[in-house]
């Protein structure tokens, strides 16, 4: 009897021991589920964080860009520079003592040998020239756009996400994941057909069905190089960097950012539109001051989703990722109705509704992830322990 109490807890600690290992291994870390390995009081803390980040972070900024249309400035570049050069107010994170900087979570593979600055270094200029891409042709759709229509069609990012996940990440696709890409898809098309009702009163392009057409491409590109950005990076800290700490996520932001900020600045000089800033700023139909404040918020709000939108790559995927920002769909069309008193047109209306029922089939497609996840567990420890001893 006392024989088999022992057999038991050595099979339960080597179970465990290679569950653990299993978990943390490189070839699992594509396939998480929504839940981390720890539940912890802890981690729904940083999600709950995190998640506010993104869905505040986005729809501040969206609105603060339209802003920075409505009231006379036109400078693309400028605006998409001011997504990336916010970085500078996370340095002060680099002041606090190493030991502070606890790893999330505690169980995550530690490399034994960290990667090369050279690697790290083209990892983070291939990321930065990528969103920088990405960030400028949001601003070319931000111009031509209702913040609420831009808003809409970016919610196919979710969609090119997935696609790029299932090449770069190992994503498995399940019906209900199926189901939510083409709610998505379907959703920002019908947006295609507001071209044809656009009055000139809500619209940027001022009814001018070429500007309309350019504005849809272009914030489509962007979705689409959004949604490989964020599956390159979930690869990159899967395959390169493979730590899973918060340093890691100040690293990654501060330093791809640094990058594509200079890469814009590159082309707002080259452009010549650097010229035109001090004109602009005069002309701000508001006042130079608001015309700073615009630029400074709006640079600020951009960097707090960046923290939020790594940090859920970090702790789930960069398909919860996007899934959390697919959740501040209705927010932004709302508010733009308040703030800017567009229209919610009939097209508008069915698109917010198909998207936000593509989250709520994708979010309901984790949930059962999950549940399966913790039922196969408890199957494989009741199973193995009676098998062991039998032998």
């Amino acid at each position: 009897m006392e024989e088999a109490q022992e057999l038991q807890l050595s099979i339960g600690k080597e179970g465990n021991g290679e569950s653990e290992a299993n978990l943390s291994g490189p070839t699992h870390v594509s396939d998480r589920s929504l839940l981390p390995r720890r539940r912890s009081v802890n981690w729904w803390i940083r999600i709950a964080i995190y998640s506010f980040l993104v869905i505040a972070g986005q729809s501040v900024a969206a609105l603060l860009g339209r802003q920075y249309y409505d009231k006379g400035a036109k400078s693309n570049w400028l605006a998409t520079v001011v997504q990336l050069c916010g970085f500078p107010i996370m340095l002060p994170y680099y002041c606090i003592p190493a030991s502070r900087n606890n790893p999330i979570p505690k169980d995550s593979p530690i490399p034994s040998k960290p990667p090369s600055t050279k690697i790290l270094a083209s990892v983070y200029v291939s990321l930065g020239f990528l969103i920088a891409l990405g960030c400028y042709l949001y601003s070319v759709g931000l111009s031509y756009l209702p913040v609420s229509t831009l808003t809409l069609i970016s919610a196919s990012q979710l969609a090119f996400n997935a696609f790029f996940s299932f090449f770069l990440n190992a994503q498995k696709f399940t019906p209900y994941i199926v189901n939510s890409l083409v709610l998505l898809i379907i959703s920002s098309t019908l947006l295609v057909f507001q071209g044809e009702d656009n009055s000139g009163g809500d619209d940027p392009s001022g009814g001018s069905k070429a500007k309309y057409a350019i504005g849809f491409i272009c914030t489509l590109g962007a979705s689409a190089g959004f949604g490989l950005f964020f599956s390159l990076t979930q690869l990159a800290f899967r395959r390169v960097i493979k730590k899973e700490t918060f340093r890691a996520v100040m690293d990654m932001i501060v330093c791809e950012n640094l990058v594509a900020t200079c890469v814009t600045m590159v082309g707002l000089f080259a452009s010549g539109e650097w010229k035109h800033l001090k004109g602009e700023m005069e002309g701000y139909k508001l006042g130079k001051i608001s015309y700073v404040m615009n630029v400074m918020w709006t640079a600020i709000a951009w960097q707090l989703f960046s923290v939020g939108s790594v940090g859920l790559i970090l702790e789930a995927s960069s398909l919860f990722s996007n899934s959390i920002s697919a959740l501040g769909l209705p927010a932004v069309p709302v508010l733009a109705v308040i703030f800017f008193h567009e229209k919610m047109s009939g097209i508008k209306g069915i698109a917010m509704v198909l998207g936000i029922w593509g989250f709520i089939s994708y979010a309901y497609h984790h949930y059962i992830e999950d549940r399966k996840s913790k039922t196969e567990n408890r199957n494989s420890r009741n199973v193995e322990v009676p098998k062991a001893l039998n032998d």
